[in-house]
């Protein structure tokens, strides 16, 4: 069981504000809960294996494949300006 002083102190680490009944309320919550996690640390798992998946669906994904290379990529814009000079595009000067 939780005693009054332990859930004012969780109350204060979650910065909340609980009202008298609402302390009573989660006081009782909480310690049926924890009493829950003791009856399951009772059961004895020690010939059961760890289990991260239990359908047994597999995620399909394709692998990663280059396609083209920034320069390709590169070129294949500049291409298309209207206008450029060197690697970059020409626009009009808008600043003096």
């Amino acid at each position: 069981m939780i005693s009054k002083e332990q859930m004012e102190h969780i109350a204060k680490l979650a910065r909340i504000e609980l009202a008298k009944e609402e302390k009573e309320k989660l006081t009782n919550e909480l310690s049926s809960i924890l009493d829950y996690f003791e009856k399951l640390n009772q059961i004895d798992t020690s010939k059961v294996g760890p289990i991260n998946q239990v359908t047994g669906l597999l995620n399909i994904t394709r692998g990663d494949e280059i396609r083209s290379t920034k320069s390709e990529i590169r070129n294949k814009i500049l291409k298309e300006a209207p206008s450029k000079k060197g690697d970059y595009y020409k626009v009009p000067k808008i600043l003096e």
